[in-house]
C-alpha cells in the first residue's frame, strides 16, 4: 500500500511540475532563445564560417558534427538558464500560500522532492527534445549527408542528461533550503556553474588527450566533448563554436562513433555524481515552517541578505531621495522613488557604486572596459526584480489602480532601470563621450535595450529569474568572445560599431513596445 502511495505520489508530483512549467511564459522565452541559438551557432559555411574548424579545414556538417557541436555549446545555455527555469517552485508555494497544504500531507519529503526533482528533468529534458528537433530541421536545410537520429540521441544523451540531472538538483537544494532560497542562491549557483565548466577545460588542456577523473564534475559536458574530439582528430589546433575557415581546403569529415565506451561509463557516472545535491535537500528542507522559512521567499539569511544588513547605515544616503522623489511631480518622482526604494533594500549596491565611481575616474582609459564589465553585472543584478517587485509583494492590484495605472508603472520602472544604469556607469560614460563617442553610444543603446528586456521580461514571466538567466549568459558569452561586435552590447570590449548601435537601439524599441503594449493587454483582460 506504502509503496503504491508513493508511486501514484511521485506521478502526480511529476506531471504536476510539468505542466505548471510547460504553462509558463518563460518556457515560451526559452524554447525561442534556443531555437534562435541553434541558428546562429551553425553558421552557414557560405559565410566563411562553421561551426567546427580544424587547421584552418571547416567540419563537414555530418550528424556527428552537428550533434557533438551543438550538445556542447547547448550546455552553456542550459546549465545557466536552466537552473533559473526550474528553481522557484517552493518560492511560489510559500508566496501563494499552497506550502501549508503541501506541508499537511502525509507525503514524506523525500517523495516530495524527488516528485519536484523529476519534474525538473522531465521538464529541462523536454526543452532538449525541443532543441535536437530545431537542429534536425536545421541539418536538413545546411546539412550535408544523411539525418541520424540515434547519433543526435545517444550525443544529447551523454553530453547533456548529467547537466539536466545536475541542473535540477541544484535548484531542488536551493529551494528546499531557506538560505539559498533568494537572489544569493541566484548570484552563487552563477559563479559556481562558472568555476565548475572551466576547470575540466584547463585539465584537458594540461593532460592533453588523458583521461582525468574530474571529468566526474563535468556537469556541462564540455571537457569531456573535448576530450572526445580530440580522440578523434589526435590535434589541439581545432575551433568549436565557430571560426573563420580556408574555403580553398577540403571539408573534414568525422566518422559516425565519437565517443569510447569509457567516456560513455564516465559521462553516465557523472550523472549519477551529479544527483548527489538531493540528498543534502532532503536533509535540510524546510518543509515550509513558517520558524523556517518566510512568506516572502526572498527574505532570510543569505550571503547577499548578510552582506547588506552589515552595510545598512549606507541605506541612509538613498533617504534624501525619497524627499526629492515626494517633490516631483508626475512620472520622474515616481521613477525616482523606485530608485531609491532599491538602493535603501540594497546597501550592497550603494558600496559597489561608489567603487565603481572611484574606479571610472582614476583608472586610464584600457582598464574601464573591465570597470563597465564590472557595473552591468552588478547593475543587472540589482535591477532584475525592479519589474517584479510589486507582485513579490502582493501590492501590484494597488499599483495599477492609482493614477495612470500599469502603464505609468511600467514606464516608471524602466525609467528607473535606467536610471540606476546612469548611477554605476556615469563616470565611465563621460570619459567615453570625449575620448570613444561609439562605445558611449554602444553604452546608452545597450543599456536601453536591456532595461527593455528586464521590464518586458518580468512583466511577462512575472519572476526576475526570466531576466536573470538571459542577461548573466548575455554577459558571459560576450566576455567569452570579446572580438564579435554584435555581443559587445554595451561597449566593454571595444568592437561595437555604429551598426550595431542601430541594431541595439532597434532591439530596445521593439522589447520596450511589446513589453507596455502587452502588460496594458494584459490588464485589460484582467
Amino acid at each position: 500500500m506504502t509503496a503504491g502511495f508513493n508511486r501514484l505520489a511521485l506521478q502526480a508530483l511529476l506531471l504536476t511540475e510539468v505542466r505548471l512549467r510547460m504553462r509558463r511564459t518563460g518556457t515560451l522565452v526559452a524554447v525561442l532563445a534556443l531555437i534562435a541559438l541553434t541558428w546562429l551557432m551553425v553558421e552557414d559555411p557560405s559565410t566563411g564560417r562553421a561551426l567546427m574548424v580544424i587547421g584552418g579545414a571547416r567540419v563537414a556538417y555530418t550528424s556527428s558534427c552537428l550533434a557533438m557541436g551543438s550538445a556542447g555549446l547547448a550546455g552553456l545555455f542550459l546549465g545557466l538558464a536552466g537552473f533559473y527555469l526550474v528553481r522557484g517552485r517552493m518560492s511560489e508555494d510559500v508566496r501563494s500560500g499552497a506550502g501549508s497544504v503541501l506541508a499537511s500531507t502525509p507525503v514524506s519529503n523525500a517523495v516530495l522532492l524527488l516528485g519536484r526533482w523529476l519534474g525538473g528533468v522531465a521538464y529541462l529534458g523536454g526543452l532538449v527534445l525541443v532543441f535536437m528537433a530545431t537542429m534536425l530541421v536545421l541539418h536538413a536545410v545546411r546539412g550535408e549527408g544523411p539525418i541520424q537520429p540515434l547519433i543526435y540521441l545517444q550525443t544529447y544523451v551523454l553530453v547533456l542528461l548529467p547537466l539536466v540531472c545536475f541542473t535540477a538538483a541544484v535548484a531542488l537544494l536551493c529551494d528546499a533550503w531557506r538560505p539559498l532560497m533568494g537572489k544569493g542562491g541566484d548570484v552563487l549557483y552563477f559563479v559556481f556553474y562558472m568555476t565548475q565548466m572551466s576547470v575540466p577545460v584547463a585539465v584537458m588542456g594540461a593532460r592533453g588527450e588523458a583521461w582525468s577523473p574530474l571529468l566526474l564534475l563535468d556537469f556541462s559536458g564540455l571537457g569531456a566533448t573535448v576530450l572526445s574530439f580530440m580522440s578523434v582528430v589526435h590535434v589541439s589546433d581545432f575551433v568549436l563554436g565557430g571560426g573563420d575557415f580556408d574555403p580553398k581546403m577540403a571539408p573534414m569529415v568525422l566518422p559516425d562513433l565519437l565517443w569510447s565506451a569509457k567516456m560513455g561509463l564516465t559521462r553516465l557516472a557523472c550523472g549519477l555524481v551529479a544527483m548527489l545535491p538531493i540528498l543534502p535537500a532532503i536533509a535540510l528542507f524546510h518543509r515550509f515552517a513558517p520558524d523556517r522559512v518566510k512568506v516572502r521567499a526572498g527574505g532570510g539569511w543569505s550571503p547577499l541578505v548578510l552582506v547588506n544588513g552589515w552595510l545598512r547605515p549606507l541605506g541612509r544616503l538613498a533617504r534624501p531621495l525619497f524627499g526629492l522623489a515626494a517633490r516631483l511631480p508626475g512620472l520622474p518622482g515616481y521613477a525616482l522613488a523606485s530608485v531609491a526604494l532599491t538602493l535603501a533594500a540594497n546597501p550592497a549596491a550603494m558600496l559597489a557604486s561608489l567603487i565603481l565611481l572611484v574606479l571610472g575616474c582614476v583608472l586610464h582609459g584600457a582598464a574601464l572596459g573591465g570597470v563597465m564589465t564590472g557595473a552591468i553585472l552588478v547593475w543587472g543584478i540589482l535591477v532584475s526584480e525592479i519589474s517584479v517587485r510589486d507582485r513579490q509583494n502582493d501590492v501590484d492590484a494597488m499599483t495599477a489602480a492609482v493614477p495612470g495605472g500599469v502603464a505609468r508603472r511600467f514606464l516608471a520602472q524602466w525609467l528607473a532601470t535606467c536610471m540606476l544604469a546612469l548611477l554605476f556607469a556615469a563616470p565611465v560614460l563621460v570619459r567615453w563621450l570625449l575620448h570613444e563617442p561609439v562605445r558611449a553610444a554602444a553604452l546608452v543603446a545597450g543599456v536601453l535595450a536591456l532595461s527593455s528586456a528586464a521590464s518586458l521580461l518580468g512583466s511577462a514571466s512575472r519572476t526576475a529569474r526570466a531576466f536573470l538567466a538571459l542577461f548573466l549568459f548575455c554577459i558571459y558569452v560576450s566576455t567569452q568572445v570579446p572580438a564579435a561586435p554584435l555581443l559587445d552590447v554595451v561597449g566593454f570590449n571595444g568592437v561595437a560599431n555604429i551598426q550595431t548601435v542601430l541594431q541595439q537601439l532597434l532591439i530596445a524599441a521593439f522589447l520596450f513596445a511589446a513589453g507596455f503594449y502587452g502588460e496594458r493587454a494584459r490588464r485589460a483582460r484582467n
